[in-house]
């Protein structure tokens, strides 16, 4: 698959660039030139100079360091909620079109009832409840998107379970997670890729919006979005401010939904899909 990639012109494209987001997530905070906390009252709003090359914010901080180090917290906040959402959303998808009816039926409850949670008050909440941290905020963020990859997980494995190789393995006295493995769980995989790659995207502009209301992150620890408010608020005095975090973000949010179409044409999840909506739609 990766080789598949790296020979498709978008998904190439969009590799780097992702590539890139993830060196200075790894390496950010090593490459600042400042402290990204320390605070400076005799540079406060200054324009970028030689000595700021991104100029410094309302507390006299440098812009830079703020956006390198706070690279780290953005992605991994992001890689957290899709990690939340794909336990909670692929392994019952998966489950639910082998162990039956009643099974399946509570999980298509519970999923009904995620979509119908309203997302900012769901957030709040739940930070309220555990507490105004990255974890809490992140699982109430996979929670939200599980739904997602339920969906996509199910849809791609009811064909293939009912499939007659499956049903030979199956008869054959082959245990339930030894099928799963071996026989369903390749088919479903690059459909669960592509949503992966799509949802980690939609998870970045999440995780942007809720430190951007101050949610999940406390300052003064940097983040994009949390970056993104600050300029916002003293836009008259620094007019570029916000362009730099707002544009980190676009770009990080384009390259994985670019890489989701690249999946796509790769792996031939649209077929796959297509398959199981015309599996589902005959029952």
């Amino acid at each position: 698959m990766l080789r598949s990639l790296l020979r498709h012109r978008l998904g190439a494209g969009c590799l780097a660039v992702l590539a890139l987001v993830v060196l200075l997530a790894v390496f950010g905070p090593l490459l600042a030139p400042y402290d990204p906390l320390a605070q400076d009252g005799t540079a406060l709003l200054q324009a970028p100079s030689a000595a700021h090359l991104l100029g410094t914010d309302n507390l006299g901080r440098d812009v830079l360091s703020r956006l390198l180090a706070g690279s780290t917290l953005s992605l991994l906040a992001a890689l957290e909620a899709v990690a939340v959402g794909l336990v909670i959303g692929v392994v019952p998808g998966l489950l639910s079109v082998y162990l039956g009816r009643p099974f399946e039926w509570v999980t298509l409850r519970i999923m009904d009832a995620f979509v119908t949670l309203p997302f900012l008050v769901f957030a709040v909440a739940m930070t309220a409840l555990l507490g105004n941290g990255l974890t809490q905020a992140m699982l109430a963020v996979g929670i939200l998107i599980s739904p997602a990859f339920y969906r996509v997980t199910r849809a791609a494995a009811f064909p293939v379970a009912s499939a007659p190789y499956v049903e030979a393995a199956r008869l054959s006295g082959a245990p339930a997670l030894f099928v799963l493995r071996r026989h369903v769980w390749p088919k479903v995989a690059p459909a669960v890729a592509v949503s992966t790659a799509s949802l980690l995207g939609a998870s970045l502009v999440i995780v942007s919006s809720l430190t951007f209301l101050g949610i999940g992150i406390r300052p003064p620890a940097p983040t994009w979005g949390g970056m993104l408010a600050t300029n916002l608020e003293y836009l008259f005095a620094r007019p570029t401010g916000p362009l730099v975090p707002a544009l980190l973000i676009i770009v990080t949010v384009g390259a994985c939904n670019g890489l989701a179409d690249a999946l796509r044409d790769v792996t031939g999840a649209p077929s796959l899909l297509s398959s199981a909506r015309k599996g589902l739609a005959r029952v």
